[in-house]
């Protein structure tokens, strides 16, 4: 079922994203252009409570022209010598960055593509457990507009289900988090 790659032209290329067409073989013999977006990946992050709340984010979001409400979450970064940062490492990182917080146990829920119709994007999910605040934090960083919102479990799936959350890595983060809560007895 694969499609053998038969040419691939940079047709764009920014700070985050190269835009692609790729040029394969299709199962009919033809030749086929898909357009691909490679993009680097991402972390997100299931901040959990104590007292079973979901820390989430609500921020605009110039693409789809809307304020959503979402977990914390950030692209992996280039490191200087041109390597990926590692996934572990960078959920740590962004947790910092947007929340203020530090979690004292994690644990990766997996990995998912967010749009593998066109983009390489593969998100790698975390739940973070006995938070505490960073001393000293100032905020997030100076062009994010956040606010940090504390949601209980209970209420944060209830706004999933009914499609007031639409962001979709904070949809999977909290189905995620209902079934490991079910399944470790809340």
């Amino acid at each position: 079922m694969d499609e053998p790659l038969v040419d691939s032209v940079e047709v764009a290329r920014g700070n985050l994203l190269v835009l692609r067409h790729d040029t394969v073989l299709g199962h009919d013999g033809g030749r086929h252009l898909r357009e691909v977006v490679a993009h680097r990946g991402g972390v997100a992050i299931v901040p959990l409570t104590a007292d079973h709340k979901v820390v989430l984010i609500r921020q605009y979001r110039h693409a789809v022209g809307e304020v959503l409400l979402e977990i914390p979450a950030g692209t992996l970064d280039r490191l200087e010598n041109g390597d990926i940062e590692e996934p572990d490492g960078a959920a740590r990182r962004e947790l910092g960055e947007e929340i203020g917080q530090t979690a004292a146990k994690w644990l990766k829920f997996g990995v998912f593509y967010t749009t593998p119709g066109f983009s390489t994007e593969a998100m790698h999910l975390y739940l973070a457990r006995e938070l505490t605040p960073i001393e000293g934090y100032e905020g997030p960083e100076p062009d994010e507009n956040l606010v940090i919102e504390e949601v209980p479990v209970d209420a944060a799936l209830r706004l999933a289900e009914t499609g007031e959350i639409r962001d979709g890595k904070t949809l999977v983060g909290l189905f995620w988090l209902g079934r490991w809560l079910a399944e470790n007895d809340g």
